[in-house]
């Protein structure tokens, strides 16, 4: 006979008012390092760019800004090409 597991209020209640906390594992090649970093910088740059154009600006400074988010997410998908691995034909992916 089993009995039911007593559970004490609602799981994801918590899991929303929780504050976001960003861990890097620390078990972690040092691509997916590089990666992440280059996500944090990625994220810093688009919040900046954000700003500047809820404030109306333009010209060449925000030029510069974009062009440097897309060269941060070309190398972030140049870093994320070399950690996939290609499955050979025929072989479930």
């Amino acid at each position: 006979m089993t009995t039911p597991r007593r559970s004490t209020g609602n799981r994801l209640v918590g899991s929303t008012s929780r504050l976001a906390v960003k861990k890097i594992p620390s078990r972690q090649f040092p691509i997916e390092r590089k990666i992440q970093n280059l996500e944090d910088e990625l994220n810093a740059f688009n919040e900046r760019i954000a700003e500047l154009e809820s404030e109306g600006h333009r010209g060449h400074a925000m030029d510069v800004l974009k062009a440097n988010a897309i060269d941060l997410a070309r190398q972030i998908d140049e870093l994320r090409c070399l950690i996939v691995v290609p499955t050979k034909k025929g072989e479930p992916s």
